[in-house]
């Protein structure tokens, strides 16, 4: 397994990665409408194939995750991407790293708390203004749940 940043990877082989996992590169959230194949990242790569992929935004001294995936769940992947998120955020003089996601996500949720993130706010019914750009948002999703609502978790770095 190597890590690279994205920039150094094919972009034919990020953007299979994101249709595969997300159903195309478009993540739309209420921080705004993101192209991921085209943000920067880090791709864990095992035998060729991308395995773990972070992405995301630098805005003034915020840092945001804006995509993160693992392949192999329980292995380090998703900490090790969120580690090199975090270093190139306190680089970049950055006060802290923030993200969303969804209501169902429970995984996401525990996985970063575990991390020092805390739960900032609750977007009521933001999924469906993002259903409005981004129709193949499913109506239900992890374990049954209906995705309605954004969380966002923010960690202090400063």
């Amino acid at each position: 397994m190597k890590t690279y940043k994205t920039e150094d990877l094919p972009k034919n082989k990020i953007i299979e990665f994101f249709k595969l996992h997300w159903g195309s590169p478009e993540m739309v959230i209420s921080s705004g409408v993101y192209d991921c194949s085209t943000l920067d990242g880090f791709a864990i790569v095992k035998e060729n194939n991308i395995i773990g992929l972070v992405t995301y935004v630098i805005i003034d001294a915020e840092c945001e995750i804006i995509s993160l995936d693992s392949t192999e769940e329980g292995k380090g992947i998703g900490t090790s991407l969120v580690k090199e998120v975090e270093n190139i955020a306190l680089e970049k003089k950055c006060t802290l790293i923030k993200l969303i996601t969804t209501n169902d996500n429970l995984l996401a949720l525990k996985f970063y708390q575990k991390r020092g993130f805390v739960i900032s706010k609750v977007i009521n019914n933001a999924v469906e203004k993002a259903r409005k750009l981004k129709p193949e948002i499913p109506l239900v999703g992890n374990d049954g749940i209906p995705i309605r609502d954004e969380i966002e978790l923010k960690k202090q770095l400063y």
